[in-house]
C-alpha cells in the first residue's frame, strides 16, 4: 500500500486520467474529489462490497428457480407427443 501526505487543494494522480483531490478536513473527515472517465466505476467500499455480495447472490440460483426455469423450457404446458 502507498501511503501519501497531502493537504487540503492537492491531489494524487491514478494512471493517466483520475485525480483525487483533497477538499476539506474536519475532525477524523476527510472531504476527497475524484475525477475519473465514466468509463471507471468509482464507489466508496461499503458500497462495492454490498453491490459484490448482491451480484454474488443473484448469480447463484436456487434449486426452486432452477426447476421453475427447466419446466418452463421443457414447454410444461405443451400437450404430450405420441
Amino acid at each position: 500500500m502507498l501511503i501519501l501526505t497531502r493537504r487540503v487543494g492537492e491531489s494524487v494522480i491514478v494512471g493517466d486520467d483520475i485525480v483525487i483531490s483533497v477538499i476539506e478536513v474536519r475532525g477524523d473527515a476527510v472531504r476527497i474529489g475524484i475525477q475519473a472517465p465514466r468509463s471507471v466505476s468509482v464507489h466508496r467500499e461499503e458500497v462495492y462490497l454490498e453491490l459484490q455480495r448482491a451480484n454474488e447472490q443473484a448469480a447463484s440460483a436456487s434449486d426452486a428457480a432452477i426447476g421453475a426455469a427447466v419446466e418452463e423450457l421443457m414447454g410444461e404446458d405443451q400437450p404430450e407427443r405420441d
